[in-house]
């Protein structure tokens, strides 16, 4: 028998069972016996047989792919390599292979306005993870009216009629705020964009903490990126000079931006300038002087995250959910 040509029919005649019962073995149904599924396995193997996941999935009407977009602003210089985006897309991805689900990446410019016909009614996929809110949900609130079975990762507090899952953005940004304020800074900066939904919640998080210690806010909006972070600081500095003793930057990447910007003056970390970022991304403990940063859960929320949108899968109502965050006290902050 020509191995190349062999049919699901022809592996069952080998196996001596029917072709219902390789196409569940092979395809992990839980009703066919764990050391059946491992036998039929092996005979498949042997015999460089794989399934028709195509065929089967017009059969089924189900993909078993999740499109994961990540939802930029269109006046963003913001990318898919931003290591927080990464780390949230890499962990997403291992929640939904241990549900024996396959990932669609994808990123809001791609996937054009309407979501609901290119992802779902196309069959490219069952259900959508938005990564990030953004200025604008106006194709999330589409996707979603539309019936797209749709989580966010986002601010979850934020009004709507989809599910968001995310940290309590208020309360990080409080919190670096307050250390910074304990820390003996007195002038200090927020350093992010106001506009963006999980942002601006940062930002309110700083601007109640500031007020409460009778302090006066400044603001540096800018575009969420390192590159902004660095030429708006070494322009605050040019105008300005030392006028800071502290910053609360909206992400870890727009910290790092703005510790380049101060390191290359000469200015100290933390002596000179204290520096809390957001995200507690890998470069943070290993940059010079260490980041200290808000750390969100990103392993647990991409668990909830698949979890939330294979319960609207099933049919089932599902709400917001907050996850838990810390601040990671490190040597940018220690004075």
């Amino acid at each position: 028998m020509n191995d190349r040509k062999l049919k699901l029919a022809d592996l069952a005649k080998l196996a001596g069972v029917s072709t219902s019962t390789v196409s569940r073995a092979l395809n992990d149904n839980p009703l066919i016996k764990q050391e059946t599924r491992d036998k039929l396995k092996q005979l498949a193997k042997k015999h460089n047989f794989s399934l028709n996941t195509a065929a089967s999935r017009l059969r089924t009407q189900k993909t078993n792919v999740v499109a994961v977009i990540i939802n930029l602003d269109g006046d963003t210089e913001q990318s898919i390599n931003d290591p927080f985006l990464l780390k949230i897309v890499g962990e997403i991805n291992l929640a939904l292979n241990k549900f024996g689900l396959e990932l669609l990446l994808s990123n809001s410019f791609m996937a054009s306005d309407d979501w609901a016909n290119y992802f779902i009614n196309s069959r490219r996929a069952d259900g959508i993870i938005v990564v990030g809110q953004g200025k604008s949900q106006a194709n999330i609130e589409a996707a979603a009216s539309a019936g797209v079975p749709l989580v966010v990762w986002g601010d979850p507090k934020t009004p709507s009629s989809y599910p968001i899952v995310g940290s309590d953005n208020y309360l990080g940004g409080r919190l670096a705020t307050e250390h910074l304020l304990a820390s003996g800074a007195k002038n200090i900066l927020f350093l992010g964009d106001p506009g963006h939904a999980e942002i601006s919640e940062r930002h309110r998080g700083y601007l109640d903490a500031i007020n409460e210690a009778k302090a006066t806010p400044h603001v540096v909006s800018i575009d969420i990126t390192s590159s902004a972070a660095y030429k708006g600081i070494n322009q605050l500095l040019v105008e300005k000079g030392l006028c800071f003793d502290g910053i609360m930057a909206c992400s870890d990447m727009v910290a790092l931006g703005a510790m380049k910007a101060l390191k290359e003056r000469y200015i100290s970390i933390p002596n000179d300038v204290a520096l809390v970022g957001f995200d507690d991304i890998a470069m943070a403990d290993i940059s010079h002087p260490s980041l200290s940063s808000i750390k969100q859960n990103t392993q647990r929320a991409s668990v909830i995250l698949v979890e939330k949108l294979l319960a609207q899968l099933a049919g089932q109502s599902v709400e917001s959910q907050v996850v838990e965050i810390e601040l990671v006290n490190r040597q940018s902050s220690q004075r």
